[in-house]
């Protein structure tokens, strides 16, 4: 088995003779950017809630070198594609779409202004596309990084983070919230990222030791995702308002309970998953801290249940993923992971039991839905920075 330097590695290496091969020079330097996870906390950042998730050992990998002008070029090794585009006048194009990630960001730098200049890059990642796990966040935040290192500029984590968030809704068009490009920017090895979505702090967490994170791609396509996505905040912003607060966060555990005869019974379920996902996401937090990582297994199962029950974004094939692997001994905990109808889920499961749950779960999925999913056994590794 390739181990995970062993394949960011080889990656690299895949990049440096593909920039050679479209650019005709060798790189000045290497960067990589890894994919997330969200162990906890769905559907929790819309309503200023509380998300954990952590950087996972997929990455992007760009080769870049300074240009003397404002072109632009980028080399998708993946794709077999080449675009380019010049800093004074940035487009959003239709044709490349993948590149109006590298084009956002520079585009947000220079109306922050940044001072840039050209740059050629040639990009390849092992973070699934389509799958939940931060693909184009991973491209936006190495796009930054190149820049910042190229040209020198002055830009923290948060800073970066927030940065590429605006490129991403501002240019890309996707509405999308902090915590991808936080825990890209801000991640370290062997730890998640407690993220409060109102304050925008953070703080990090160890990860219990012992332990493997192994996200299962149950290969159903989403449907679904972004009309529910919007009844879902219509739905929490109706029983924030109903509870007299600006948004979920503000109900505690017991307010909720108390009042939750005001709401109807839809309103109801959406609010009390979002309330008790924030409590667990807290809790879960002070279960790595006590070094108890089966409290932190126990709380992911309740959020699936959650997710399936309350928030209804859960379905079969998400369901029977977890169900195998709550069947699978050595599994600490399981649940559906991102927006849901579909994706991945995050599993928590002790190093001695990765063997077995390799074994079973996948061929009892695959029984139970007739897909094949793709499984990928990560540890959780620093954020975006500089290849040696």
């Amino acid at each position: 088995m390739t181990t995970d330097s062993g394949r960011l590695m080889q990656i690299a290496d895949n990049v440096r003779s593909s920039f050679v091969k479209a650019f005709e020079c060798e790189p000045e330097f290497l960067l990589a950017a890894p994919g997330r996870v969200n162990l906890i906390g769905e559907h929790t950042d819309y309503n200023d809630g509380f998300v954990l998730p952590a950087a996972i050992d997929r990455h992007v990998v760009m080769a870049v070198r300074r240009r003397s002008d404002h072109h632009v070029r980028i080399s998708a090794v993946d794709f077999d594609d080449l675009s380019a585009f010049d800093l004074d006048n940035i487009e959003r194009v239709n044709h490349a779409t993948w590149s109006n990630y590298e084009r956002g960001v520079a585009w947000v730098l220079q109306d922050e202004g940044y001072a840039i200049s050209g740059l050629d890059l040639a990009v390849s990642s092992d973070v699934p596309i389509g799958s939940g796990l931060s693909s184009s966040a991973a491209i936006e935040l190495a796009t930054a990084f190149a820049f910042q290192t190229a040209y020198q500029l002055e830009l923290d984590g948060v800073k970066r983070a927030l940065l590429c968030q605006r490129a991403e809704n501002d240019f890309v068009g996707m509405r999308c919230g902090i915590m991808d490009q936080y825990i890209i920017s801000l991640a370290e090895a062997e730890r998640a990222l407690l993220i409060d979505c109102r304050s925008l702090q953070y703080e990090l967490a160890r990860l219990p030791e012992g332990c493997s994170m192994i996200i299962c791609d149950t290969r159903k396509k989403r449907g679904l995702v972004d009309s529910e996505y919007n009844t879902r905040r219509e739905e929490c912003e109706r029983g924030a308002a109903i509870l007299g607060v600006k948004a979920l966060r503000d109900v505690s555990v017991e307010t909720f309970e108390a009042r939750a005869v005001e709401l109807d019974e839809v309103t109801r379920k959406r609010c009390r998953h979002v309330v008790m996902e924030d409590q667990r996401v807290l809790d879960a937090v002070k279960a790595l801290e006590d070094s108890d990582a089966a409290a932190f297994g126990k709380l992911m199962n309740a959020s699936h249940v959650s997710l399936r029950d309350d928030y209804e974004v859960s379905c079969a094939e998400l369901d029977a993923m977890v169900e195998a692997a709550w069947a699978c001994e050595g599994v600490l905990g399981a649940r559906m992971t991102g927006a849901g109808f579909g994706g991945c889920t995050v599993n928590l499961v002790c190093d001695g039991a990765v063997d077995a749950f390799l074994a079973s779960v996948p061929a009892q999925y695959q029984v139970k839905t007739g897909l094949t999913p793709n499984v990928y056994v990560c540890r959780a590794v620093q954020g975006v920075g500089l290849l040696g």
